[in-house]
């Protein structure tokens, strides 16, 4: 089989592996759809994963068909429509019995696309823990849906999870991509009262309109922290998502959020995100009251598994909110899908999120 893979530091390739073979709990997929992630570029390009030499297959957004199943595999058949999600965790792990699957067996290690072991930018990919990991494509859904709840919608919600949004809340996103728009949908179904969206890309601010922003923040109006203080009559925000940008970006969700508040990162840190020197993210000292502001600093990968995508399909089901808006780029064939990440890559201004439909 072929697949698009990272050949090196700053490549990649099409090669060809051989057809992976289900274990007695694994599950084999053959995609029907697949999205490049800002997260492919990260590794590729900036350095944000080190596979210590090997040649990976990319790519961890994936809805697709059964091919194959394990002979311990109970609940899904060949033929099965199904929906991926990117975090595949061993639910047997220590850390996944302790509510950390997402660092099972290692740190990051519910990661197990590309970082682990080949992902799903290819003819055929293997799904761990199959039962665990896979859920159905619900009747109806939209493909473009289905394949948004696998990263962009469940990373987005995590990071108004882990804001511990109240209602009523004054909440900032800030960075308005595909990530980010997902997490302006989260705070706005837990309740966020004013609810500002940090971007300038007018569809991205649009968007965010639609999935329940109430102020577009934009960067070139001015500082962004100022102008939070300034909205907010100088008291800050409840909470704040970090979902793009930089070092200096993450200390300014610092410096915007109030006393006893949260700042909740799901933003990449590949190592060209840094302004500062070396591998170290800033805590401004002045916000961070010395040390004493309680002000509460999280981040987390976002969680996967297949209760996950079944809980998010409920959400998009019921008509909470249609996470198949964010696609704006649409492919046909496999060997598309390199166009699609090298248009994330050299020209992110001028779209959302692309979508690769496999024959």
């Amino acid at each position: 089989m072929k697949g698009l893979a990272m050949t090196a530091p700053n490549k990649v390739e099409w090669i060809e592996k051989e057809k992976p073979k289900a274990g007695p709990r694994d599950a084999i997929i053959k995609p029907t759809a697949l999205a490049p992630c800002s997260s492919d570029i990260h590794t590729v390009w900036e350095g944000g994963l080190d596979l210590g030499g090997d040649i990976r297959i990319l790519g961890h957004e994936a809805i697709g068909i059964v091919d194959e199943v394990g002979s311990e595999v109970t609940d899904f058949k060949p033929g099965d429509k199904v929906i991926v999600p990117a975090i595949t965790p061993n639910w047997s792990a220590k850390a996944s019995q302790c509510g950390f699957h997402q660092h099972a067996d290692c740190l990051l290690g519910g990661y197990q696309f590309t970082f682990i072991r080949d992902g799903s930018m290819s003819e055929y990919f293997m799904v761990n823990d199959a039962d665990a990991n896979l859920a159905i494509q619900p009747d109806g859904m939209s493909d473009e849906a289905a394949l948004m709840l696998t990263d962009m919608v469940t990373t987005g919600f995590s990071g108004a999870e882990n804001a511990n949004i109240q209602i009523g809340d004054d909440v900032v996103v800030i960075g308005i991509g595909p990530v980010g728009l997902n997490a302006v949908a989260g705070a706005a179904l837990r309740g966020a009262g004013r609810l500002f969206a940090v971007g300038s890309r007018p569809d991205c601010a649009s968007l965010a309109k639609t999935y329940g922003a109430t102020d577009i923040i934009n960067y070139k109006n001015g500082d962004i922290v100022e102008q939070v203080l300034e909205a907010t009559d100088g008291k800050g925000a409840d909470a704040v998502v970090v979902a793009g940008g930089n070092a200096e970006t993450f200390a300014q969700g610092i410096q915007m959020a109030k006393p006893g508040s949260t700042i909740s990162n799901i933003n990449y840190f590949g190592t060209q995100n840094y302004k500062s020197a070396g591998d170290i993210l800033p805590i401004p000292r002045d916000a961070w009251g010395a040390g004493m502001a309680h002000k509460t600093i999280t981040g987390g990968l976002c969680p996967g598994g297949r209760v996950r995508m079944e809980q998010l399909a409920n959400v998009v089901e019921a008509g909470r909110f249609d996470p198949g808006l964010l696609i704006t780029h649409r492919f046909k064939g496999l060997e598309k899908v390199e166009d699609a990440l090298y248009l994330m890559k050299d020209k992110p201004r001028d779209l959302i999120k692309p979508m690769v439909t496999v024959d």
